[in-house]
Parts: C-alpha cells; sequence; structure tokens
C-alpha cells in the first residue's frame, strides 16, 4: 500500500527536497503541498492523506494548531512535526496537540523516510535530540498542573517501564535496563499504553512528565 503524505512547510525549498527524495522512494507519495497550516488542515480534508509532514512555524495559523485541528477530526492522518533546536519551546505543544512524532530538519534522508513509515504504521518516533531535550526540558520548568498525574491500575514494573519510556529509551534499552527481555518489556509498553489511555509512545512520555516520574 502506498503512503500518502502531505508536505506543509512555509519555505518551498524545504518542500521541494522533501517532494524530490519522497517521489524517488517507491511506496510513498506526495498527496499535496501546504504553505500554512490553515492549507495543511483543508488538504488533509480534501485528500485524507496517511502523514502530514508538518512545520511548526508558519504564517497564520501555525503547526501547533494545525496538527491539533487534524488530530480533533475524523481524519485518519497522523502528524509529523518537523522542528529545529530552538523550536524547544514549541515541543510540549505540539506533543499536546496530538502529534506522533518530531523530526529535525537536518536529519538524514534516510531517516526521515524511515520516520514517515513507522507514523504511517501506526507507531510513534521522536528523533534522539529531540527526545533528550525534551526531557530536559520537562525537568527544568513546572507541569501545568503542580499535583502529579494519578496513575491508576498499573503495577510496580509498569511504574518502572513508563518512566525509562518518558526518559526516551528504546524497547532493548529497558530490557537491558531492568534485567527482562525484549518481548517482556514490549508487553509492558503495551499494557500501558491500555491503561494509560495513550495512543502512542509520544503519549507515554507526556503520561510520565505528568506523573512526575521525571522530577527526580
Amino acid at each position: 500500500m502506498t503512503i500518502r503524505v502531505i508536505l506543509a512547510d512555509d519555505q518551498p525549498l524545504i518542500r521541494a527536497g522533501l517532494r524530490m527524495l519522497i517521489e524517488q522512494t517507491a511506496g510513498i507519495e506526495v498527496a499535496g503541498e501546504a504553505g500554512t497550516g490553515l492549507e495543511a488542515v483543508h488538504l488533509v480534508r480534501d485528500t485524507s492523506p496517511d502523514v502530514v509532514v508538518m512545520d511548526i512555524r508558519m504564517p497564520g495559523m501555525d503547526g501547533i494548531e494545525a496538527t491539533q485541528m487534524i488530530t480533533a477530526s475524523d481524519a485518519r492522518a497522523r502528524v509529523l512535526v518537523l522542528t529545529t533546536f530552538d523550536d524547544d519551546d514549541y515541543v510540549y505543544g505540539a506533543l499536546r496537540a496530538g502529534a506522533s512524532g518530531f523530526l529535525v530538519k537536518d536529519m538524514a534522508l534516510e531517516d526521515i523516510l524511515t520516520a514517515i513509515r513507522v507514523v504511517a504504521g501506526g507507531d510513534a518516533i521522536i528523533a534522539p535530540g529531540v527526545t533528550r531535550r525534551l526531557i530536559a526540558q520537562f525537568a527544568s520548568q513546572p507541569r501545568p498542573d503542580p499535583k502529579p498525574r494519578e496513575l491508576r491500575g498499573i503495577t510496580d514494573r509498569e511504574r518502572e517501564v513508563l518512566k525509562l519510556v518518558g526518559l526516551g529509551m528504546s524497547n532493548g534499552e529497558i530490557a537491558a535496563a531492568l534485567y527482562i527481555s525484549a518481548g517482556t518489556a514490549k508487553t509492558h509498553v503495551a499494557r500501558l499504553l491500555t491503561k494509560v489511555g495513550a495512543r502512542d509512545r509520544v503519549q507515554l512520555v507526556i503520561a510520565a512528565y505528568e506523573a512526575g516520574l521525571l522530577d527526580s
């Protein structure tokens, strides 16, 4: 099945570069291009893409507001946000808006294609550098609600796993840290998604932060 992608960025050169990359790749095609967040919202409605590669900073409606409108609608599209390292203040807002992942604009082209495939497949992805800075940002500022989120119905082991997910660890890294198998780590993560009511791994990072697991 071909993955249909919308490119939303106010810089035509970036869109052109991504389009050229995608056109040379089997199994992925560009369904449309947008220069503003509002254009992206309209394109999603009109073309029903699988993935929107969304810039944060755009004139008029920015990428965060557009992401929120897309994920709140009945659209099946998942949003993959393009960021630069000076966009840290926007990252939490985009996560809360429902973004399924973050890409850094200077990532290797092959990594961008991999991220599109991962998000289209229903998973989430955050560039490692963004993850580290995101966690550092979480740890350095008070939560919107000073009272930690209460996590009901999760075991002590699942709480440990959730903290490690929040720290940006992969299933393999979690398995090594807790001396369990990768399959067991994957099972714990899957159960957490259900128990916490998170749709993907990115939302588990938010849950870990809001529960105060990243404070120490």
